[in-house]
């Protein structure tokens, strides 16, 4: 079963959590069978990002779906991954070259460094005009250099966002994918990605603070194989024996498709009436599936007449779901 476990370490202003996706993880590897599954370097990429998310989501207090995406100019076109507030997931990669064998991170999605990564917040309950929340953040360093973990692009994106220092190990495979978070805790107020609090207290502290670093340090001695293959248990204890640790009752992260007939509706109402008739004038009907769980939508003559003449009081999807 997959789980989630949070924890802190007693008098020290540092924090940590653990995510071990399985059966969830390996769902979303399942629905996507049908279409032919994905190369063992996308798999990975995909996994890493639905670990991250998992405990992105778990790090801030927010009502609404966390939903990081990685965007660029390789064989990658668009990989997706989004988590909601219960921690329900789901994932999916666009893949439109071929993709060489041991392809770095810049080879799938950055060949030319125009890569990007964005993490949308999207409020469930939205006040009349709210927009989401989203930062972007590029696939290079300071000096353009090309990046080639993403466990590094995150750390960067929480350290602007946050002003708090934060280590990330990722790995993912055919079976569990997987995440170490350390961080340091904000000097006031609550750390989220809408940067409610005090931004330079936090930003005085970064990289000064000696019991984060040396957490860190612990934290980065995690070799990827340990990682996929050992339970949290012993993780927790190779890594931080001689650390006061409190772990908190774990959760239980877990796949979930939010996509439905309605909305599916709503999306091609907004086509427009001339495009959907032009695709039944051709094919008798709109066939539509999605791309996160690989449910098909038909929609005959009638029914797409229906969405016109009686559309769903539904409101959008709130992401890129068909």
């Amino acid at each position: 079963m997959s789980e989630l476990h949070k924890f802190i370490f007693d008098g020290l202003p540092v924090r940590g959590m653990i995510v071990r996706l399985t059966d969830s993880w390996q769902e979303i590897l399942k629905r996507r069978e049908a279409a032919g599954g994905y190369p063992p370097e996308v798999m990975q990429l995909l996994g890493e990002m639905t670990a991250a998310g998992a405990l992105m989501q778990s790090n801030i207090k927010f009502n609404g779906a966390l939903i990081l995406q990685i965007f660029g100019d390789g064989p990658v076109k668009l990989a997706v991954a989004e988590v909601q507030p219960d921690l329900s997931l789901r994932a999916t990669a666009t893949v439109t070259g071929e993709v060489p064998e041991g392809s770095s991170l810049s080879q799938l999605v950055n060949v030319k460094n125009e890569g990007r990564c964005a993490i949308t917040l999207d409020p469930k309950d939205k006040f009349p005009g709210q927009q989401p929340y989203q930062g972007v953040v590029p696939l290079f360093g300071d000096r353009h250099e090309k990046i080639e973990k993403l466990s590094e692009v995150l750390e960067h994106y929480m350290l602007q966002s946050e002003q708090l220092d934060t280590r990330l190990i990722l790995a993912a495979d055919g079976n569990v994918a997987a995440g170490l978070l350390i961080q340091r805790l904000p000097v006031k107020g609550q750390g989220n990605l809408e940067g409610q609090m005090d931004r330079q207290a936090n930003e005085d502290q970064i990289g000064v603070n000696e019991d984060y670093q040396r957490i860190a340090l612990l934290a980065g001695t995690l070799k990827r194989e340990e990682l996929l293959t050992l339970d949290v248990d012993t993780i927790l204890r190779r890594l931080f024996w001689e650390e006061p640790v409190t772990r908190f009752e774990p959760l239980t992260p877990s796949f979930a498709c939010s996509c439905s007939r309605e909305r599916v509706g709503n999306m091609l109402r907004g086509l427009g009436t001339a495009e959907i008739e032009s695709i039944i004038a051709e094919r008798g009907q709109v066939d539509v599936a999605c791309e996160f769980c690989g449910a098909q939508y038909g929609f005959d003559p009638v029914d797409a007449a229906q969405i016109f003449t009686h559309p769903v009081q539904q409101p959008p999807p709130t992401s890129t779901v068909q």
